[in-house]
């Protein structure tokens, strides 16, 4: 008789173990499913880390939502209601709802540290003499690199870092371990990154590297500023105001976890503006 209902007694905490965790809730999350060092479907990026920080705190079951070019992940994905956070967004990104930062980082100009190059804003000479200089196209160092006169000298070196011939319209994509890589082997002189992108690849790198912030005061020709630093958020559909009222407390209760994980990655951070502080209060 005891047998029994010792029996009975362990099938009943069973199925309501086995029910509570069918009731838990589930924070499904827009992934990369290959961008490093962001994410990917094994889970290795810091923003999977991060996923994984945010439903924990929240008290949800994690579920990742792999997507495959950056380009329409938010059309087709959080807006169709495939999943409910996207890790990593620009503050302030009209197309969705975003919260508080979480982090505020910058580009960086990366180096090997035997060569002792003085690397401090755009006026540096050590950009004027460089024979090569990794970089990805469309951002903010193309746009400067234009401004010195040394895009065209790169170009021809641009080809070779895509790695591969791309079809029309297909995403291109430019590896950071690469263009990390390309500094650390000597076959460039500098590498122009964001910090979060690059950290990883640095601190492995067994050739040591210099990582120097760029300063957020460069203008192009005509004096228009080109931006070289910014705050990150969590994007979430708009609407979706509990969840992000969510999101918010949690960025603000959990702040020094948060940057603890990011410095784990070898991230700069930088102090948040005021702005960017009183967003989504």
């Amino acid at each position: 008789m005891k047998a029994s209902i010792h029996l009975l007694t362990s099938l009943t905490l069973g199925l309501g173990l086995a029910s509570a965790q069918a009731e838990q809730p589930v924070l499904k999350v827009c992934t990369a499913e290959n961008e490093m060092p962001y994410s990917n479907q094994a889970g290795e990026g810091f923003e999977n880390k991060l996923a994984h920080y945010v439903a924990e705190q929240l008290g949800r079951k994690l579920a990742t939502v792999s997507w495959t070019d950056p380009r329409y992940y938010i059309r087709d994905y959080l807006d169709k209601g495939l999943c409910d956070v996207v890790m990593g967004v620009d503050a302030g990104d009209p197309r969705l709802l975003t919260t508080a930062p979480y982090y505020r980082s910058g580009y960086v100009f990366i180096s090997r540290e035997q060569d002792g190059l003085d690397l401090q804003n755009w006026d540096s000479p050590a950009l004027k003499t460089a024979k090569r200089i990794a970089f990805a196209p469309g951002t903010p160092a193309e746009t400067m690199l234009r401004a010195i006169g040394r895009y065209n000298d790169m170009f021809n070196y641009q080809q070779e870092l895509v790695g591969f011939k791309s079809k029309r319209n297909q995403y291109v994509k430019y590896d950071n371990d690469k263009l990390v890589n390309e500094v650390a082997s000597g076959k460039a002189e500098i590498a122009i990154l964001w910090g979060p992108a690059a950290a990883r690849y640095v601190k492995a790198s067994a050739t040591p590297l210099t990582m120097t912030l760029i300063p957020d005061d460069a203008h192009r020709a005509d004096g228009q500023q080109v931006g070289f630093q910014y705050s990150t958020a969590i994007g979430v559909r708009k609407g979706e105001i509990a969840l992000l009222e969510q999101l918010n407390h949690l960025i603000r209760t959990h702040q020094d976890d948060i940057e603890e994980l990011l410095a784990e990655e070898g991230i700069p951070l930088l102090e948040q503006p005021e702005v960017a502080l009183s967003m989504n209060p």
